[in-house]
């Protein structure tokens, strides 16, 4: 990657989450949650321009309300990944990260790790931030994806119940948790998206393994911490109770001008 190349931060949103409807636009601090993660990236000077893509009319209006990009998008897609393809067809970016909407404890230092990466590792099709496993019940926890990766940092396989037999404390040495933090090339993300998903994918509902699977180089980027998304309405007091207690997640509302 050169200096020359555009990158472009996309978040992908819609209403219709299944587990919490309408979560997207949940209240945390007087902002909705999907603006907290577009601040928050746009706090990264990495990023040439953060996007949201959506098929809502209710989300293009509170985003453009705090003075946001929307690109709009079908209402067809079952995927993130998808949605953003179709958002960056007319956009003149070379690199795409992906930013997931239900993330209000995004930490832009992550995004930063994540395009440090990318323009190390220019041969790469994708990449992917990852985080520590923290317990032995995590390695066959089905609720999160996990990932096998290889002495180059290549991500091998991707999981949800470990299939490794080799003793706890050894599967930590190289399997760690996939985190919703995204990287491609244009060309990659476009590639990916137009593809049939593999059996695997489809049965274990891991978009990581059709870009394994049609042998793309997805590449590991460790990050330090993993941050609690909201997939369920239980988990935004779990959220709350971070943004308001954490050191870093506090400074982080004032520098998103939440007071």
């Amino acid at each position: 990657m050169t200096d020359k190349q555009r990158i472009i931060g996309v978040i992908p949103a819609h209403l219709a989450s299944v587990r919490f409807p309408r979560k997207i636009l949940h209240d945390f601090a007087g902002l909705p949650m999907i603006e907290h993660v577009r601040r928050r990236a746009k706090l990264v000077q990495g990023l040439d321009d953060v996007i949201v893509a959506t098929c809502d009319d209710e989300i293009e209006a509170a985003i453009t309300a705090f003075g946001g990009s929307v690109v709009r998008t079908g209402n067809h897609h079952r995927n993130g990944t998808s949605r953003a393809s179709e958002a960056v067809i007319g956009m003149d970016c070379s690199h795409v990260v992906l930013l997931q909407g239900d993330e209000p404890l995004l930490l832009p230092r992550h995004i930063e790790a994540l395009i440090v990466e990318m323009r190390a590792r220019p041969e790469a099709d994708a990449w992917n931030a990852t985080g520590q496993i923290q317990s032995d019940e995590e390695l066959d926890r089905h609720s999160f994806v996990k990932c096998s990766i290889g002495a180059n940092g290549q991500i091998l396989y991707c999981f949800r119940r470990s299939p490794s037999t080799a003793s706890t404390e050894v599967q930590k040495s190289y399997i760690r948790k996939i985190l919703g933090l995204f990287g491609f090339t244009r060309g990659s993300l476009l590639a990916v998206s137009s593809a049939q998903p593999s059996v695997v994918e489809q049965r274990e509902s891991i978009e990581q393994m059709r870009i394994i699977e049609m042998g793309g180089l997805l590449l590991s980027v460790p990050v330090d911490i993993s941050l609690p998304s909201v997939n369920e309405p239980h988990e935004a007091a779990i959220v709350e109770e971070r943004l308001i207690t954490d050191p870093e997640q506090k400074a982080l509302l004032a520098e998103i001008g939440v007071r």
